[in-house]
């Protein structure tokens, strides 16, 4: 079945949304990969950057292509992220041993020469971004990815003695009418300390869900399944291997929307797979906060080196209140989707990127993201509208 589909259907469907924890392997790389981006942006808010990370058992690569004045020593890097999780740097390894290979380059001539500084910055690479936005939470998002998040932010920032840092969260939510109506299930997988019960683990996260997911859509039939395989001691990246941009739906909008191109961290701005998704995004959430849609996804394509988008697209899943004819060429009137408009209006040089890194990157007001924050846009926007449809 497909959106449009959805919005004339009155049977009851089933959406689910995963979520993982700060300790997670691929977090874990996703995280030091931005933190590490911070860093040099500190240092030289026009670095380039474009930096992947990989952890696995007693080995951390990273690598990649950085042209900056700044000079970042990784090593210590490493350390804060690992106290910021919960690691010691010998968990990291399961003999105790950890190596750290550094392999970072400059970025490619060839594409530094497409993307050059100033109003006309080309976007520097191809790429097709997505975003999303819906009423039926607070946050604008699909309120299984709130949940699956929320669980796992209240693990990472819960003091229970025996919780290590790795686990994830799966929420399942019943919808009816487009509406959400009831939690169905609620998976949680926990790493933890080796001689704590099982039943010890399951009462004390089965409280903290409880404590995160409204009482409203809990239900007698809702289902809790606590770390269903049992046992969980050994966890991050010294039991599976972790990667960057391997978690692109947790980043975003979980199943709900579709998955554009590449992923976000690492990135400087000038990579539209980042800074393209910030402004997908700030168009989509203007659009339902200006009341012009119920939800809708916006898509917008950039070819490497060219500054305006080859295209954006609107869909709002017949929930528009015109047609979304109108408001594509209202989004054109109203936002100015050049790689350096959105660097400039969303202050992307700024070494805001490693909050972002864990619990997702749209939705949250605890960042004070700039694509978050679409009151100003929200007249203009309503002003575009209403001289497209007068034109149509």
């Amino acid at each position: 079945m497909n959106e449009k589909d959805r919005s004339t259907s009155t049977k009851p469907r089933l959406v689910t949304a995963e979520a993982v924890r700060a300790g997670h392997p691929d977090k874990f790389c996703d995280q030091f990969a931005d933190m590490l981006l911070d860093e040099h942006l500190k240092g030289d808010p026009g670095t380039r950057a474009a930096i992947e990370v990989m952890a696995t058992d007693a080995k951390i690569l990273v690598a990649g292509e950085v042209t900056s004045k700044a000079s970042v020593d990784v090593e210590p890097v490493l350390k804060q992220l690992c106290a910021k999780v919960g690691y010691t740097m010998e968990e990291l390894s399961t003999d105790g041993e950890l190596a750290l290979e550094v392999r970072l380059n400059r970025q490619s001539p060839d594409i530094a020469q497409a993307v050059v500084d100033g109003e006309d910055l080309g976007a520097g690479d191809q790429g097709i971004m997505v975003g999303y936005a819906t009423d039926e939470t607070p946050e604008r998002m699909p309120l299984p990815v709130v949940l699956a998040q929320s669980i796992c932010r209240g693990l990472d920032e819960s003091r229970i003695p025996w919780l290590k840092p790795d686990g994830k969260a799966q929420v399942t939510v019943v919808y009816q009418d487009d509406a959400p109506v009831a939690v169905s299930t609620v998976v949680v997988s926990v790493q933890h300390d080796e001689d704590v019960p099982v039943e010890t683990i399951r009462r004390e996260v089965k409280e903290l869900i409880r404590k995160v997911v409204p009482e409203k859509y809990l239900r007698p039939g809702t289902r809790l399944l606590i770390n269903p395989s049992g046992r969980f001691v050994l966890g991050g990246p010294a039991a599976d291997t972790g990667l960057t941009g391997r978690k692109l739906a947790v980043d975003a909008y979980g199943p709900v929307a579709r998955i554009g191109g590449g992923a976000l961290s690492g990135k400087d701005p000038t990579k539209v797979d980042r800074t393209g998704a910030y402004a997908a995004r700030w168009v989509a959430r203007s659009l339902v906060d200006a009341g012009l849609a119920k939800c809708c996804e916006v898509q917008i394509a950039y070819a490497i080196g060219r500054a305006m988008p080859v295209s954006v697209d609107v869909d709002t899943f017949g929930t528009g209140i015109v047609p979304d004819g109108v408001l594509r060429k209202a989004i054109r009137r109203t936002f100015d989707l050049r790689p350096s408009a959105l660097i400039r209006d969303l202050k992307l040089r700024r070494p805001i990127y490693a909050p972002l890194a864990a619990y997702g990157h749209f939705g949250r007001a605890d960042t004070k993201a700039p694509w978050e924050e679409t009151e100003a846009n929200e007249t203009a926007l309503l002003i575009a509208t209403l001289c497209c449809l007068k034109e149509s």
